[in-house]
């Protein structure tokens, strides 16, 4: 009885010094690591590495860049199964422990000690957030130590909610998803209140090893890992047995989903890009910055499938350029017609085929994944052989004119005039274009489109593209002549020119699209059917280093424009960008505003930059644009510009069914590029169509037939929401009835005369007849000043 109390005694001393000497050692050991460890006190506020996101004015998503899928939530946010998932799946004794799980050590270092193997076991999810936020992954002893240390720090710092949602967010689910919101859309397409059961096991089971678990590339395994975290979770309590059973039998449904694109708008979101770089350097795609756009979906969706259909519409207008590529031998089974597929993308909604079988006046083809549809007469039979840019082959009478078995093509679902849906064949169109849109009131960009695919050519038209704006820079040189003296009535004689300079070879003779001559024209009928030869006349007699400066009050460089008689037919080269800037001028009252495109910038909920552009007229508490034209000239080429949309070359945008609107065609020598810019007081958009490497588009191919369909499918659109009204005339400005051949004052209503717009003192003096006739005491026909009136008045 004695020995077994000194044993006992012994015993506890022994213990008592173990326990002291354990205490020592894990004091010392602490001391020796804690210089070492990082603080913790800036955890709450750690910047995750989050994608840059690009969204419209209204909120839909345009692009998102950056290596890493995240999109962190908070605590309230997470639903309560995936915390419930995770807790089984990782650390069921997360809310009860301090940090660590001895129990969990102490199977490690057994493991280690029997093994000699260090595996992954005993970290607790607090452990976790030590080793991702501050440690690296290489497995030693003194990592451990100071992840062990860390993670009771971390105890000590935060909440429970707040360890696990630096968790949730930071852990990598594989595919590039960082956090459990990211994985929920790469994996399902879903946000994470709508995942099922199932699902949110899936992912629970992921951390312990996302690449053997990943249930898009390994789902076997991913199955049983998701059906063992449904079982921790019954065991737990977490679910009911009916629950589990339920989730068990369901099928891995996982694929990857990329970002959800909303709004589709990559030459702009290649924009913001590069302006994000230049702001804040490689930070951008890493540090979850927001840029919300000017454009709309709505706009942006229109300008998008207007100038596709117009580039298409032209390209069948010109004929069949033939079959991609042709297979001499095809296989019978699918997957092997499907990886004759796979090296040719889809290029929007032209989808690549497979001829597999023709008949007398139809085709079958394979679309891929088993899929085969037959192509009617009412979708071949468009497909004229093509010549050269004006020229097609003979109508095809036959499938077999057109197509063989064994040619990969394209084909496009269309719909016919009653709304019958049927395939066409269809080609990628070897025409470019470009849209831009913007408020003339403040610059904004209402929508930008750089050409037919942003996947084919990364070339953004709209901004990077040189052209020659043609007949579409006359308003310029016509504005220029208001201000030298001249007016609406003036007239300028449509007769030829011949320019000749350094001997015979460089003779200019410029001609109308027509080839005629017309006489002596008024300015205001000149302009509306954009007759040449009276621009450049006009140009002449004013003088050309007059019109040069005048182009500065429209955003133009006169160092970069042409120092000759050219400059009349727009041989200068401008981008549309810069020819809607120059036009909204002319619709937001004589104001030279700036384009942009980030409205603003915002992280964290923070707004990092907000712009503050210039805004045409007066207003408060905002920054002015500079008015480089009088109210009188603005608003006499905007009723002069309504006539070219009225009974000029734009008449075809009469459809619209408008009365404020205005515009001006563009075509340049031998129809290389086709324009037209249009506006009212609230949107400008210039449309610009043509071949980047400048061929000629063909015979007829004007910027009223090319260009001008996608403008008017575009403002369709556009101006559902504008009220329609046309400017107001300046109290300055006075009518006159006029003679329409000679431009003189004449009064009494006949035939041949009409109402015109002066400044006054520039009314035209009256016709020898009206002098004779006219009553001493009147004052000719003169209306009063101010008065306004319609632009159909004007005729």
């Amino acid at each position: 009885m004695i020995l077994f109390g000194k044993i006992l005694k012994y015993t506890f001393l022994l213990l008592l010094l173990g326990i002291t000497l354990g205490a020592l050692v894990v004091g010392g050991t602490y001391l020796h690591f804690r210089s070492e460890l990082p603080s913790i006190d800036n955890l709450k506020e750690i910047q995750l590495q989050v994608p840059m996101r690009i969204f419209s004015k209204d909120g839909k998503l345009i692009a998102q860049y950056g290596e890493k899928r995240r999109d962190p939530v908070s605590y309230d946010e997470i639903p309560e199964d995936m915390v419930h998932a995770f807790l089984a799946a990782e650390d069921q004794n997360f809310f009860q422990h301090y940090g660590i799980d001895p129990a969990g050590l102490a199977r490690a270092a057994v493991t280690l000690a029997l093994t000699g193997k260090k595996r992954q076991g005993g970290s607790t999810i607090t452990m976790q957030v030590a080793r991702n936020y501050y440690l690296t992954r290489k497995r030693t002893f003194t990592r451990k130590i100071r992840e062990i240390f860390l993670a009771l720090h971390i105890e000590q710092e935060l909440s429970k909610e707040e360890i696990l949602e630096l968790y949730l967010n930071k852990i990598y689910l594989g595919h590039r998803s960082y956090g459990i919101k990211a994985a929920a859309q790469v994996y399902y397409g879903k946000p994470l209140q709508d995942l099922t059961l199932a699902e949110t096991a899936m992912i629970a089971g992921l951390p312990k090893a996302p690449s053997n678990y990943n249930p898009v590339t390994n789902p076997e395994r991913a199955l049983k890992r998701r059906n063992y975290v449904l079982k921790r979770m019954l065991a737990l309590g977490y679910i009911s047995k009916a629950q589990a059973e339920q989730a068990s039998n369901e099928p891995v449904t996982a694929r990857l989903h990329h970002a959800r694109i909303e709004v589709e708008a990559p030459y702009l979101a290649e924009m913001v890009r590069d302006q994000m770089v230049k702001k804040f350097g490689p930070d951008t795609y890493t540090s979850g910055i927001n840029v919300y756009t000017t454009i709309t979906g709505k706009l942006q969706e229109a300008a998008n499938q207007g100038l596709r259909k117009a580039l298409e519409d032209y390209d069948r207008r010109h004929g069949w350029r033939g079959p991609e590529k042709h297979f001499e031998q095809l296989p019978a089974e699918s997957n092997a017609l499907d990886q004759l597929l796979t090296e040719t993308r889809p290029v929007q909604q032209l989808l690549p085929a497979i001829v597999t079988a023709i008949g007398d006046k139809d085709a079958r083809v394979y679309l891929g994944k088993g899929q085969t549809v037959t192509i009617d007469w009412k979708g071949l039979s468009w497909a004229r052989p093509y010549k050269d840019e004006s020229h097609r082959g003979a109508k095809p009478k036959k499938t077999a004119d057109i197509l063989k078995k064994g040619d990969l093509i394209r084909i496009q679902e269309h719909r016919d005039d009653e709304g019958n849906s049927y395939w066409r064949l269809a080609q990628i169109p070897a025409v470019s274009g470009a849209l831009v849109s913007l408020d003339p009131g403040n610059g904004a960009i209402n929508a930008l489109v750089g050409g037919y695919d942003f996947y084919s050519s990364k070339f953004n038209r709209a901004i990077q593209a040189r052209r020659q704006p043609g007949s579409g820079f006359k308003p310029v040189i016509y504005s220029a002549a208001l201000e030298a003296g001249y007016t609406a009535a003036s007239i300028i004689n449509d007769a030829p020119v011949i320019m000749e300079s350094n001997g015979d070879d460089d003779t200019w003779r410029p001609e109308n699209y027509s080839g005629k001559f017309y006489g002596p024209t008024r300015l205001r009928w000149a302009l509306t059917k954009s007759r040449n030869l009276v621009s450049i006349r006009l140009l002449r007699a004013m003088g050309i280093s007059h019109a040069l400066e005048h182009a500065r009050r429209f955003g133009f460089d006169p160092d970069n424009l042409p120092h000759s008689l050219s400059l009349a037919l727009g041989s200068g080269e401008v981008t549309p960008l810069q020819m809607a800037r120059a036009y909204a001028v002319l619709a937001n009252g004589g104001y030279l505003i700036d384009p942009w495109f980030i409205q603003r910038i915002e992280r964290n909920g923070e707004v990092l930059f907000e712009e503050d552009p210039l805004v045409a007229g007066e207003c408060e508490n905002c920054r002015q644009a500079p008015r480089t034209l009088n109210e009188e000239n603005r608003y006499i080429m905007y009723s002069m510009m309504q006539d070219v949309i009225t009974r000029g070359t734009g008449v075809r945008a009469r459809v619209l069914k408008r009365h404020d609107l205005a515009g001006k065609t563009g075509t340049t020598n031998e129809q290389r590029d086709a324009w037209f810019t249009g506006y009212n007081q609230h949107i400008v958009t210039t449309v610009w169509t043509g071949f980047d490497d400048n061929s000629k588009l063909g015979k007829g191919e004007v910027g009223g037939r090319v260009a001008l369909p996608a403008w008017i499918a575009f403002m369709k659109v556009a101006l559902e929401d504008i009220p329609d009204e046309p400017p107001e005339m300046p109290s300055t400005l006075v009518t006159v009835r006029i003679d329409k051949n000679t431009g003189l004052q004449v009064s009494g209503k006949t035939a041949d005369t009409m109402f015109e717009i002066f400044r006054p003192g520039n009314e035209p003096p009256a016709s020898e007849e009206e002098e004779t006739s006219r009553d001493p005491a009147t004052n000719g026909d003169q209306e009063n000043p101010g008065s306004s009136i319609r632009p159909d008045d004007l005729f």
